[in-house]
This record gives C-alpha cells, sequence and structure tokens, in this order.
C-alpha cells in the first residue's frame, strides 16, 4: 500500500502547530468558552465557500445542524465537537470540502482536528445496532464506545495501523508508484500491520511483497495519524540489506532507487511520506557539507 483520552487538561497536546489541542471524551470543570463545531459529512467538512483555510464554526449555527454532536477535546480553551450534518442543510456561504483537499490548507492540528472528527461521527453512525446481538447500543462517554445493554458488548472507534518506511542505500533510497500513479508520482512504501505481527514483523513483510528485497536497521522517525478512513502511521527508515528491485505490476508498478539530489514527484511535507524523505535529503546533504 502507498499513502501520500483523559478528562485533565495536560501538556499532551496533538499537533506540533501553535495552537493547544487536549483530546476528551467529557468536558473538564472549569470550562465555559463559546464552543467550537466541524460539522461532518463523511468524508467532508463544512467550511466557508470563499475559504477553506478553516473548519471551524459558531456555535450559533448549532440549530441548524441538528445531527448528533460529539466532544473532541478543547481547543485553546474552548470545547470543540464534532456534529454529523450529513443531513443539514448548511446556511449561505458554506459548503461541504473534502478531507484531503484540506491537506496543507489548514495547520497540522485543525487538519487533525477535522480528520478526528470524521472518524468519529463515521463510528457512532456505524456502531447504532450491536454487531454481536443486533439490538440497539448506547454511547458510553467516559470511554468514548457505545455499548449493548443486551450482549454488554463495546464497540470503540477503530484504528488501523500501518508502517511506512523510506529505504537508504547511500545517496540513493527507494520510492515506488502505485497503479493509480501510473509512475508519475512516487512514494515511501507503506502498508497495513496484520493481526498477530509486530510492527518490525510488518515492515519486513510489506517491504518483501512490494519490491522483493530485504531491509535492517530499522529506525523509527515519527508517527501520524491518517483519517482516509482511520489509519495510524508509524514512519521508519530502513537501510538496504540485499536482493533485487521485483514489482508485482498489479498495486506496485515502478519502484526505483533515486539520488536525493534527483527526486521523482513526491508527497510533501504534510504527510510522514514527504517527511521521511525530507529527513533522509537532509542527512544526506549533512554528511556530505
Amino acid at each position: 500500500m502507498l499513502v501520500d483520552s483523559g478528562s485533565s487538561l495536560t501538556p499532551a497536546l496533538m499537533g506540533n502547530s501553535e495552537h493547544h489541542f487536549v483530546p476528551c471524551s467529557s468536558l473538564p470543570e472549569g470550562i465555559h468558552k463559546t464552543p467550537l463545531l466541524i460539522a461532518v459529512n463523511g468524508q467532508q467538512v463544512a467550511c466557508a465557500t470563499e475559504s477553506s483555510g478553516d473548519v471551524f464554526l459558531s456555535e450559533f449555527l448549532a440549530p441548524s445542524l441538528n445531527g448528533t454532536k460529539h466532544l473532541l477535546g478543547v481547543f485553546d480553551g474552548q470545547p470543540c465537537y464534532a456534529v454529523d450534518a450529513s443531513t443539514a442543510e448548511l446556511p449561505s456561504g458554506m459548503s461541504f470540502v473534502a478531507l484531503r483537499s484540506l491537506l496543507g490548507d489548514l495547520d497540522e492540528t485543525r487538519f487533525q482536528l477535522a480528520g478526528r472528527a470524521c472518524q468519529i461521527v463515521q463510528w457512532d453512525k456505524q456502531h447504532r445496532y450491536c454487531g454481536r446481538c443486533g439490538r440497539a447500543t448506547t454511547v458510553i462517554p467516559e470511554d468514548r464506545s457505545r455499548s449493548c445493554g443486551t450482549c454488554e458488548e463495546r464497540f470503540y472507534p477503530r484504528l488501523s495501523p500501518c508502517v511506512i518506511v523510506v529505504i537508504r542505500r547511500g545517496e540513493y533510497c527507494l520510492l515506488a508508484s502505485s497503479a493509480r500513479w501510473e509512475g508519475r508520482y512516487y512514494s515511501a512504501l507503506a502498508g497495513f500491520i496484520e493481526p498477530g505481527e509486530t510492527v518490525e514483523q510488518a515492515l519486513h513483510r510489506e517491504v518483501m511483497e512490494e519490491v522483493g528485497i530485504r531491509v535492517s536497521n530499522l529506525t523509527y522517525f515519527a508517527s501520524q495519524p491518517w483519517p482516509f478512513p482511520g489509519q495510524l502511521m508509524l514512519g521508519f527508515h530502513a537501510d538496504y540489506l540485499r536482493g533485487e528491485i521485483q514489482v508485482d505490476g498489479e498495486e506496485i508498478v515502478a519502484a526505483d532507487w533515486w539520488h536525493y539530489r534527483d527526486l521523482p514527484p513526491h508527497p510533501d511535507e504534510n504527510t510522514l511520506s514527504g517527511q521521511l524523505i525530507r529527513h533522509f535529503v537532509a542527512t544526506c546533504r549533512e554528511a556530505e557539507s
């Protein structure tokens, strides 16, 4: 595959921008500022038509957005809620914008919040009824779950962990292109972690399956929530060990070693793939100087 909460206010903030966000499923005491809303329709969020630079709506719009509200946390001292607006008629001057198109337009904290909002609303809609006995479920706000009162099964928001890796070979790195990109765009290798696997085992397996080589010296780099629809990307660098590139021609149609000074079109720094590539380039330049 290729890819482009407690209730106390603690320093464990989301994002690395100048804004502060603390996730919680029940509002802490002492928070009285005007709430912020993020209106969600599937993988779309409501934005002002003339600008996609923000996703927050003021609470005065709440009457027109009569869908279920979910507390996401506290953003710069203001409660922040996701609202299911799939059946709402947006006020004049607003429209739904695809979440993916906002990547790069929003700062990291706002983009992660918008992604969180989409995932929470999706979870709530998908688990209104128990998947075990079919009875209706109810929300348990203490741990953000929906519970079946009949068989006591609990359903939590789904999160799919993935590995993503840039493989180094001296001043070259391995980047690949999917069938969708047809060799016009290249990214790091990535794939889902399967049940029973460690992160390291998943990385070795995905690299072998996708390009047929062996790697060593796995080094953890960073992680990134990726809400398409609900992944957590775990980023690594690794060193080439042995083998020749072999692609399956179906999922991966092209892969090659690229010199750090002559890289193909690739993801920008808003994505973890882009950050991995940028770090590889910076390391090569530092070694050369």
